[in-house]
């Protein structure tokens, strides 16, 4: 990890990264209380890791990423991408877009906020995704 983006990852855990952190792990404690939600309760322990350290990290499209298709990538990710989204999706998504709005009062905060604009857009549709190392992808 360069130095930079060690100083990046600290900062944005100080300035909102360890409350959507949390958030997200909050999530996905509540997705495990039923069978049913488990596998989003894991997406979100996996997000929320990334929601704690972002930079150097991206989500890209699983099938994109391992070139085939799986059951969270097709119609049923479409569906549990909805049912995300009304139950939990749209909260994470509004407090990384406050988390965002604040960020960008400063200069500094700017690639703050945009890293919790990326994480909002996340937010929406996560069920597909997968979490990779940027220097992975190259």
């Amino acid at each position: 990890m360069s130095l930079l983006r060690l100083i990046f990852n600290i900062a944005w855990f100080l300035l909102g990264g360890f409350v959507m952190g949390l958030a997200w792990w909050l999530a996905g404690l509540i997705c495990f209380i039923s069978i049913i939600g488990i596998p989003f309760g894991r997406a979100c322990f996996v997000i929320g890791e990334l929601a704690f350290w972002p930079f150097g990290q991206d989500h890209v499209n699983r099938d994109q990423f391992y070139g085939r298709e799986d059951i969270g990538t097709g119609a049923l990710g479409m569906l549990g991408n909805i049912v995300w989204f009304l139950l939990f999706g749209i909260w994470l998504a509004i407090g990384h877009l406050v988390h965002a709005l604040g960020c960008f009062i400063s200069i500094i905060g700017i690639p703050f906020g945009i890293q919790h604009i990326k994480l909002a857009l996340l937010t929406l549709t996560p069920i597909g995704k997968t979490i990779v190392n940027r220097e992975a992808r190259i």
